[in-house]
């Protein structure tokens, strides 16, 4: 039975537990917008499918689909994995979904963010979004947990932590006019606190170059162990990559955890740089959130990866660096599986894998 709370997770004890700690399932949901994914998204359907199937080796997944898209669903998936029919505007369900958090006598809930489609009616992408906002608590009902709702817009891609007290995440994103624009810095980093039990903020200034979401944490890295970051690297000082990277690289390599530990950083090599050709671009149908046009920069990033019991599902996205970065993973991971799947038609979306799924923690 699912409740919802009035309480504050940090005073009831309870923390966002770490990607690497052991999970439950993770969800993710079908994409379907003809605006957003280029022809009706059967290419991105076909990713997804590969996106689940690489999960599943490890880690039970679940797949929300829309009534008409239900079928075609569960036709494509392979029969371990759960289809469940809800309602949705858009497939990000690392942003859509709830937040878990968990205490130390085996209980998890959710948190159930707003969620406004990266910056509402000032800078968001799509408009209505309230199928979205909806979905947090559906996934929350499904499981029978309780669910604190949380007064301000947040994102889970905006956030990474570490289980043990640290929180990262970018000035770029939640200081975003679009997003909370009655909160200041301090006001945000309590919320942080208060939502998530997290004793340490670490505010990076930007995400990476062109990102949709303005800036989301989960693009520009990703954290690997307690004390231990992976992030995306540019060393071209002609790359519009290059400021954003060095100055996240700089803050990060001179960071003292909430632990007092300080930061291993490992360096993943930036993709391409990618862009959307004319003929992904003619695919898509025009609107007046997304301007998918040829040539437009995309914001490729080998950080954006899931990590799920003792595996990483990573974006392969750069024939010239593909396999460079699988070899770091696994120097990086000793002992874990190392999946690549082909994901250059989840970014011209406007993400990638860890963007389309959220992690259920075990308890």
């Amino acid at each position: 039975m699912s409740f919802q709370l009035n309480t504050l997770p940090s005073n009831d004890g309870f923390r966002m537990p770490a990607e690497f700690e052991t999970q439950d399932g993770v969800w993710m949901a079908w994409p379907e917008r003809s605006d957003n994914w280029r022809y009706g998204a059967k290419p991105a359907q076909r990713a997804f499918v590969e996106v689940a199937s690489a999960i599943a080796q490890t880690t039970p997944v679940t797949m929300v689909v829309s009534n008409g898209q239900y079928a075609n669903a569960r036709r494509q998936l392979p029969p371990q994995i759960r289809v469940v029919e809800m309602t949705t505007d858009d497939a990000w369900l690392r942003d859509t979904g709830p937040s878990y958090v968990v205490n130390d006598k085996g209980e998890r809930r959710g948190v159930d963010w707003q969620f406004n489609a990266w910056g509402g009616l000032t800078n968001g992408l799509y408009f209505p979004w309230h199928n979205d906002n909806a979905l947090a608590q559906k996934v929350c009902e499904i499981y029978g947990d309780s669910l604190y709702k949380a007064p301000f817009v947040m994102e889970g891609g905006a956030i990474h932590v570490d289980g043990q007290g640290t929180l990262f995440t970018t000035e770029e994103c939640l200081l975003s006019p679009g997003r909370n624009p009655g909160l200041g810095k301090e006001q945000l980093e309590q919320l942080l606190k208060d939502y998530l039990g997290v004793e340490k903020v670490v505010w990076l200034p930007r995400g990476v170059f062109q990102d949709e979401t303005t800036g989301h944490v989960d693009n520009l890295m990703q954290v690997v162990a307690p004390g231990v970051v992976a992030m995306t690297w540019c060393d071209d000082p002609e790359d519009e990559q290059y400021e954003s990277s060095q100055e996240a690289y700089r803050i990060l390599s001179e960071t003292v955890d909430a632990r007092g530990r300080q930061l291993v950083v490992h360096k993943l090599p930036m993709p391409g740089p990618l862009y959307l050709t004319d003929e992904e671009a003619s695919g898509i149908d025009a609107s007046h959130g997304m301007n998918r046009l040829g040539g437009a920069r995309l914001a490729g990033s080998y950080a954006n990866f899931l990590i799920t019991n003792k595996q990483v599902v990573f974006p392969l996205l750069d024939p010239a660096k593909d396999a460079q970065v699988a070899a770091l993973l696994g120097e990086i991971f000793p002992g874990y599986l190392i999946t690549g799947v082909n994901a250059r038609e989840i970014l011209l979306g406007g993400g990638n894998i860890h963007c389309i799924t959220q992690q259920i923690p075990r308890v």
